[in-house]
C-alpha cells in the first residue's frame, strides 16, 4: 500500500477548523497533565499510535513520570499510582470513547461535577472529544509515530 494524503494538505480548511479546537482545548485551564492523560489513554484504546507517541512526549515535557505512562494502559490495576482525580478523568475517557456502549454515565457525569464543576468538566469532555476526532484522524490515514 502506498502512503496516504496528508489531510492537511487535501482538507486545509477542514484541517484548520480541527487545529483551532485543539490549540482551544489545549489553551483551556484543566491542568496539563491531565489533558495529556485523556490524550493519551483515548489514543490507547483506539490504536493511534501517532498520537499516543506525540502525547507521550508532551506530556513527559510537562514532568509526568514515565512510569505513569508506562501503567497508564493498566490505570484500573495500579491505583496507587493514579489520583482520584486522574481516574476519574481517565474514566470519563473510557466511556467517551467507548461511547457505544452507554455513553457518559450518570455516575461518572456527578462525580466529574462534583470534583472539577461545570467549567473543567466541559474542558476534560472536550479533550477527550477532540483526541477522538483526531484518532480516527490518524488511524484511518494510517498515520505512524515520527521517530526522533
Amino acid at each position: 500500500m502506498s502512503a496516504r494524503f496528508k489531510m492537511g494538505s487535501v482538507q486545509p480548511l477542514a484541517y484548520k477548523a480541527m487545529d483551532a479546537l485543539d490549540k482551544y482545548v489545549s489553551n483551556a485551564s484543566l491542568e496539563p497533565r491531565y489533558k495529556e492523560l485523556i490524550r493519551i489513554r483515548a489514543s490507547q484504546i483506539n490504536g493511534c499510535a501517532y498520537c499516543v507517541n506525540y502525547h507521550s512526549g508532551d506530556a513527559l515535557k510537562l514532568g509526568e513520570s514515565p512510569q505513569k505512562l508506562l501503567l497508564l494502559n493498566v490505570w484500573r490495576e495500579s491505583p496507587n499510582v493514579f489520583s482520584k482525580e486522574e481516574q476519574l478523568l481517565l474514566e470519563m475517557t473510557e466511556e467517551l470513547t467507548f461511547i457505544h456502549r452507554h455513553g457518559l454515565s450518570d455516575d461518572v457525569y456527578e462525580r466529574l461535577i462534583a470534583t472539577f464543576g461545570e467549567e473543567k468538566t466541559a474542558q476534560a469532555i472536550m479533550t477527550a472529544i477532540v483526541i477522538n476526532a483526531w484518532n480516527r484522524i490518524g488511524v484511518g490515514l494510517k498515520m505512524e509515530p515520527e521517530m526522533d
